[in-house]
């Protein structure tokens, strides 16, 4: 069981993800669920509202076996995520940095995409709770949209930062 101690990747049922969390955190076991502010566009009117960044997936941290079962109890959740006869596994390091780009509210249009960008300019934050995050711009707009690889999940998060996050502001980092 050593070798399952830690941060894992459920698949949970379609749009589901929501009420699988919950029940996770209801069991006693510790969960996250990173979601992002989205648009969604109706014939009338647009809203925004918050959807997991992750379809299907819940994140769960596993502490014992006792855990490791709890959370395949749980009515939505379909199995743990696997890659061939591994358990889909994340490092506290990437959860903490998907924590700090899904809550701190000065950043925004976080979204996920499972291409690399292109190459681009490598930075590092050097301010606020994204200090040390290192991270690869791939758009350059009035907005700076950066790109953090998760690589246990073979995914990219990306999100608009504030240019005074940045090492001098940003000044001479981003080139076009």
């Amino acid at each position: 069981m050593k070798n399952n101690i830690g941060w894992h990747v459920l698949h949970v049922k379609f749009n589901n993800e929501k009420k699988a969390h919950n029940d996770l955190k209801r069991l006693g076991v510790e969960s996250f669920l990173p979601m992002g502010l989205t648009i969604r566009q109706w014939s009338d009117r647009k809203k925004k509202i918050y959807t997991p960044l992750f379809p299907s997936y819940v994140f769960v941290n596993i502490k014992s076996k006792l855990d490791f079962h709890t959370a395949l109890s749980v009515d939505s959740v379909r199995s743990y995520i696997r890659f061939g006869d591994e358990y889909g596994r994340v490092s506290e390091k990437e959860i903490k940095q998907m924590k700090i780009l899904t809550e701190d509210k000065e950043i925004t249009e976080v979204e996920t995409n499972v291409k690399l960008p292109k190459i681009g300019d490598k930075l590092k934050i050097e301010k606020g709770k994204l200090s040390g995050v290192e991270c690869e711009v791939y758009r350059i707009n009035e907005n700076h949209k950066i790109n953090v690889w998760i690589n246990s999940l073979h995914q990219n998060i990306s999100a608009t930062v504030p240019l005074h996050y940045f090492q001098g502001g940003g000044a001479g980092l981003i080139q076009h």
